[in-house]
């Protein structure tokens, strides 16, 4: 039995750009954004987690392979690539990754189809900040950030910033004060993560919830995985989409 089986193959196309995704369950829609190097098996682990809290969950293909070994050779492909993709910001301040956009619509056609009052959205480490990004589009009603990671946090401000333009971290801030929480997990001596969850606490205010774990980990839900931080996430999406 593969680590794949059950988990139907699709694509999804906004704007002129096609990404391969996977799906499996029922329920509201959550999607679930891979980190490096790709749709691993412990992602898959997670994934099943949330499909057997009664979700429907997409996983978008970006990048890496599916399934993809959890090696360090595998990670440095998958990153080489990552940085050659123009669709992700890794270096430039107050932008918001060109990536986004494709997401914002898969959440739109997922939440169009199920209903319900939104979709919940998690990125993780290189992905962890496609979540917040994707929180301009009211569909999304559940966005996680796991160890975001970009930009690369090279200087003080990089460090300290959200990956998101001037336009869109207005919208998320109206979002916040309308109600729309953020969950935000990290070990506290991740360095990957620079200051950001200092900039959402300061941005936000008590919108977000700021989940922090001793030590300099990093993959808080899948190899560094914490419990306690699949079972904050599992029940921020109880909360926000099955108790609406």
């Amino acid at each position: 039995m593969g680590v794949m089986d059950g988990w139907e193959p699709g694509e999804h196309t906004a704007s002129g750009v096609t990404h391969a995704t996977y799906r499996k369950g029922t329920g509201p829609g959550v999607i679930v954004i891979s980190e490096l190097p790709g749709i691993t098996e412990d992602v898959l682990t997670f994934a099943g987690e949330v499909v057997a809290q009664g979700h429907t969950v997409v996983l978008p293909h970006l990048f890496g392979h599916a399934p993809s070994p959890d090696s360090a050779v595998a990670t440095m492909r998958s990153l080489r690539q990552a940085c050659v993709n123009k669709e992700f910001n890794k270096l430039r301040l107050r932008q918001t990754s060109p990536i986004a956009d494709w997401l914002r619509s898969l959440a739109r056609e997922l939440h169009a189809e199920l209903g319900g009052p939104g979709v919940g959205a998690l990125g993780m480490c290189l992905t962890g900040g496609f979540a917040l990004a994707m929180m301009v589009d009211e569909a999304v009603a559940a966005p996680v950030l796991a160890q975001p990671s970009l930009p690369f946090a090279i200087g003080k401000a990089r460090a300290a910033d959200l990956n998101l333009s001037a336009s869109d971290l207005l919208k998320v801030k109206e979002r916040a004060a309308a109600g729309c929480q953020v969950l935000g997990l990290r070990y506290a001596q991740d360095m990957a993560t620079g200051t950001r969850f200092e900039t959402l606490s300061r941005e936000i205010g008590d919108a977000f919830i700021r989940v922090e774990f001793p030590g300099r980990k990093h993959s808080t839900l899948t190899v560094h995985r914490q419990d306690e931080a699949v079972e904050r996430v599992l029940a921020f999406f109880r909360e926000k989409l099955l108790t609406s």
